[in-house]
């Protein structure tokens, strides 16, 4: 089959387009993703070694409250203020302990267990999340971030260990993190520019306050 017909495997687009037909995108891959966690934990090993035992995450899923204006004959729906879903980090369990011991020392920085004493504020405990999707690169092919979500002001909402179990015999074992945050911005790489949500986009204003 000639190469040149690959160009016909997608959806052929409307004579008003760029073209009448191109050739099919590669996918983003699910497995091909890294999860870096900044000023998590209190000292000793570093966070990155949490990086190394991420079995799974969570994309950032934003949502607006509705506001519903009733009027005469219709209801008029309007954006309310936008909110993030927790987000859900599962870690395997290594035998030496780093990961427990990790997320430990960041629960311990919201909440004191032993002297059941709070943090001050939440500027004491609260963490950055970097959930990059790459492009498969590796060793002398340093991976690409395709794009990165960078959750700003995260705290563990909620950790459940798994438990024992006989019949698991192939299964690790795992640590899940309920991960809540304030905000998601969409970068490409680590601290680099804006590329989706967050990005410039101006505020429409019209010119009479009627209408929506």
């Amino acid at each position: 089959m000639p190469i040149a017909s690959l160009s016909r495997f997608s959806v052929p687009l409307a004579t008003d387009q760029s073209a009448s037909n191109q050739g099919l995108l590669m996918p983003k891959l699910p497995y091909r993703f890294r999860v870096v966690l900044v000023d998590f934990g209190v000292g000793g090993a570093p966070a990155t070694e949490l990086t190394k035992q991420v079995a799974t995450v969570d994309r950032p899923k934003p949502s607006f409250e509705e506001i519903k204006l009733d009027v005469y004959n219709s209801v008029v729906k309007l954006a309310g203020k936008p909110k993030w879903d927790d987000i859900k980090l599962k870690l395997r369990d290594d035998m030496t302990n780093l990961v427990t011991n990790k997320v430990a020392e960041q629960m311990q920085k919201q909440f004191d267990f032993f002297e059941q004493a709070s943090a001050a504020s939440g500027l004491d405990y609260k963490f950055t999340t970097f959930i990059e999707i790459l492009d498969g690169g590796n060793g002398a092919y340093e991976p690409i971030a395709l794009e990165t979500f960078e959750l700003q002001g995260c705290w563990i909402k909620a950790l459940s260990y798994d438990g024992g179990d006989y019949s698991k015999s192939t299964e690790a074992m795992n640590v899940e993190l309920t991960i809540c945050y304030d905000n998601a911005l969409q970068t490409v790489g680590i601290n680099g520019g804006l590329v989706g949500i967050g990005i410039p986009v101006g505020r429409t204003v019209g010119t009479t306050a009627i209408g929506s």
